[in-house]
Parts: C-alpha cells; structure tokens; sequence
C-alpha cells in the first residue's frame, strides 16, 4: 500500500505516520511535510523520487505529474492497472492532504495581495479532488480528527467509509475555494456565481423550537460581533438568543449617546439613551417594563456598576455590552443562569441573505444611518429641536423593526412601537395603544410611506406632534394638508427602511 502525505496542519501527522509505517506502508511527502516526518525518524520518500522530476517555480510544481495523479485516479480495473504498469506508475492508495492556510494568512493585518495568491494551494486541492472522486479505491483524509478511524479500518474494504471522507474532502475544498472567491472579489457584490463558505462553529441546544436541529456556523473567516462574543457567564446560547442578540446589538450601533436597547423576537420593545448607561435603562424599561422581561438587552458602552444594581432584579435571558466593570461583573455574577456575552469587535455585514424554498435573495445590507437621509420639512410648521431628536430617535429604532412598522419616541426613549402589522393604521394603533398617555407629544416614525392620511389623523388624535416618513406616496398631498390642518410637523426622508 502507498500513501502520499502532504500537509499544512500537522496536528497528529507523526503519530499517524508511525502507524501507517508500522502496518508497512509506503509513504510519500512533500516540503515541510518531509522535513517533518524524516526529523522524527519515519521512513519517507521524496515525491521527486517517484515523478523523476524536480520542484520547480519555486515549489509551484511538485505534486502535478502523471506519476501522482495516475496513481490517484486509477481504478483498480485489469486495465487501468495494466496501462499503470507501463507506465512504470504505482497506484496510491492513501491521501492525506490539507491545504495552503490561505484564511490564515489573509486575515492578516499586514496581507499583501502576492502573499494571499502565494497561498492559494493548487496541487492539493489537485490530489484531493482526485482522491475523492476515485473513494471507490482510494482513500482521502482532510482532517488530523480521522487519521485513528483511517489507522483502524487500513487494509479493509469500508466503501462506506471513503465515500464519507471523499464528501468531507469535496466539502474541504469547496470552502477554500470559497473563501478565495471572497477575498479576490468585492464584499458587497452580486455576483452571477457565488459560493457560501460555511464552517460550524458549534452545535445549539435545538432551534426556533425544540423539535428542530441548529447549529451555529462561521461564514469563512468573518467575524460577528456576536458570534464572536464572549460568554463570560450563564448557560449556552440558543438559536433565539443569538439572533435577538444580533437584532439588539445591530440597534443598538446606530446611536453615539449611552444606549440601551430591549428586544423580543428579533424586535425592539424597548430603547432609551441617557448621559449614562443607568439613565439608558432606565428610560428603555419604563417604556415597555412587560415585555422587556424575560429579553434580550444591549448596551453600547462598559456596563458599570450602578447599571447592573438597576438590571439585577429584572428578570433576562442575555446581556451583551462591549465590556463590562469588575463590579458591575460581581453583581451580574450571582445571576448564575442570566448569558453575559462580551461583543467582538467586527464590521457590520455587507450582503444580506434570506432563506426561500430552493434557494436565497440576497441583497446589500441596510447599513443607512440618519446622515443618509433628506430631512425634508413638507409642513407649514417646522419641528422643533426637541422634535428633532426625537424624530431622529424613533428613525433610528423603526428601521429595526419588523414591516409595517411605528416607531414613537420622546425624550430619548421609545413610547411605543408597532411590529409587523399587515397594514400601516394597524400598526399605528398598536404602538399608540403600547403608548397610552405617553404618546401625548411623542414623535412617530414610518418604515414606508403613507398611502392615505389615515395615519396622521389618527397620530394627531392621540397627541403626536411629529412624523417623520420616506415621502413618495401618490396621495403624499393628502398626509400633507391633514398635518397642516391638525398643526402637526412632517419630514420626508427620502428612504424608505422595509424589513421582512
């Protein structure tokens, strides 16, 4: 039997070379693979003996030569065997390869474009891919996790087996292929080919509901400020809490001042600012004390002490913040149960994917903050600098709320939100209703424009003085004329912020 060994990780490469030797083996080897291998004592062949042809373009080529891939790619049949044989070719029986760290090295601060194409790997993917599509002789290992089931099962005919490493292997290969494609092209790019490198980060507990599995996956070598967070206390996160705490967080970028933001399936419920991170949650659990409870909260800045005497009696599942203060950690940490998760620093995504029957939409992700918008007055009256703020306040909440969606805010905090509604007055009534007396003088934001003045007469009866919509409507004049008419101010932002 031969066997060809050529790799980057060598995570377990000698012990396993050892016991291939020991069941009489022949092996092959490359580079530092060789080196590695003759150094411990293991009786190694370099692969120029058996190609009769030297590294050359500075190991460039080394493997890719009919003496290695006749080899690979044979089938045992009377007259692929004959026709090796002629040829002076031995088949192999056994790679073992992994590739050039090309994630490694990219994800360098200091990567050059020459050092990323330097390690892009072209002969092991070569040999793997040859292996693999020959699993019905030959048996292809990309992972030091199987080298002791490879050791155990050498020598006997578990087809089975070799189709499993040989979908693993095509599995390895097409993320290196993918994570190449992402670093060569443009992040936000809607390419007519694209690949998904997935790579799983970790099993969950079970998904949306128990009766579903879940996993946590890495997209090639991107990092998310909550996948990458660190746990610092609490039982494992869920399928639903790592969403709604990617909902809170993504929320919670959109504002400077100390912040604090509450949400529940995926959207906010609640939301406040302050000079502090005390008077941030303060405001947030005023505005919706019921179903903050039992949530997701986010915090902007270092949670401190007196911010975590005020959280400590309430009752939550996850708390994500950019750091946190000894002692804010010495009283969060009696809540054995409660997640503390310690966000990663990360950059926001680029595209955005949705799961549809068959395949996925794609699009640029919504990252338009209020300094993209028109902030055009269309009313006689003119907001005031309070209704500026809070104007801009509930923009900054609604674009994170499920379509149709009311956003009413008022002095740094939210008032009431409608989520999800089928028509837009129903989602106006519904955050009014959430509001009751406090939406007397807030400021009301629409993800989409109004299609009748059926909204404004109805935020003016409840005591809105202010909204703040995309425009665009046909019937716009109509939503104008009630505003002036009722005394209210309006702008036009000029974009609309649909989610769905």
């Amino acid at each position: 039997m031969r066997a060809i060994l050529s790799v980057s990780d060598k995570t377990g490469l000698v012990e396993f070379a050892r016991g291939l030797e020991a069941r009489g083996v022949e092996i092959i080897s490359t580079g530092g693979t060789f080196k590695t291998l003759r150094e411990a004592g293991v009786a190694v062949r370099y692969v120029s003996e058996i190609t009769g042809f030297p590294e050359i373009l500075g190991g460039r080529v080394k493997t890719l030569h009919p003496a290695v891939h006749g080899g690979i790619l044979a089938q045992r049949s009377e007259a692929h065997l004959a026709e090796l044989a002629a040829q002076g070719i031995t088949p192999i029986d056994l790679v073992v390869v992994n590739l050039y760290p090309f994630r490694q090295t990219v994800a360098k601060a200091d990567v050059t474009l020459e050092d990323a194409v330097e390690n892009i790997d072209i002969g092991g993917p070569s040999m793997i891919r040859g292996a693999a599509k020959n699993f019905a002789s030959v048996t292809v290992v990309v992972d030091p996790a199987d080298y002791d089931a490879v050791l155990e099962r050498l020598g006997s005919d578990d087809r089975a087996f070799r189709q499993r490493l040989a979908a693993k292997a095509f599995g390895h290969t097409a993320a290196y292929d993918a994570a190449i494609t992402a670093y060569l092209g443009e992040p936000a790019e809607l390419p007519a080919e694209r690949t998904l490198e997935l790579v799983r980060v970790q099993s969950l507990r079970y998904g949306e509901n128990p009766h579903q599995q879940a996993a946590l996956y890495r997209e090639g070598s991107s990092r998310g400020a909550v996948l990458d967070a660190e746990v610092l206390q609490g039982k494992a996160m869920s399928f639903n809490n790592y969403t709604d705490a990617d909902a809170a967080w993504n929320l919670c970028l959109e504002f400077e001042a100390p912040t604090c933001v509450g949400v529940k399936h995926a959207n906010p419920c609640a939301v406040g600012t302050g000079s502090s991170l005390e008077e941030a949650w303060t405001r947030a659990y005023a505005a919706d004390p019921v179903s903050i409870f039992g949530g997701i909260v986010a915090f902007n800045r270092e949670l401190d002490e007196a911010t975590a005497l005020a959280i400590k009696d309430v009752f939550l599942e996850v708390i994500l913040a950019p750091a946190y203060s000894e002692a804010a950690l010495a009283v969060l940490g009696k809540k054995k149960n409660l997640r503390l998760l310690r966000t990663a620093q990360a950059p926001r995504p680029a595209l955005d994917y949705r799961r549809i029957g068959g395949g996925f939409v794609v699009q640029q992700a919504d990252t338009l903050g209020v300094e993209g918008i028109e902030r055009r007055i269309v009313t006689q009256r003119a907001p005031t600098e309070q209704e500026w703020q809070d104007l801009l306040f509930a923009w900054r909440v609604v674009k994170h709320v499920k379509s149709n969606a009311i956003a009413l805010a008022k002095g740094g905090a939210t008032t009431g939100i409608g989520v999800g509604q089928v028509n837009r007055i129903w989602a106006t009534q519904q955050a009014i209703e959430h509001a009751g007396e406090r939406a007397h003088g807030s400021a009301l934001a629409s993800d989409a424009f109004f299609p009748f003045d059926d909204v404004v007469r109805t935020a003016a009866a409840a005591g809105i003085t202010a909204l703040i919509q995309p425009g665009g409507s046909l019937r716009d004049e109509d939503s104008i004329r009630a505003a002036d008419e009722l005394g209210l101010t309006m702008i036009f932002t000029g974009v609309r912020h649909f989610r769905h």
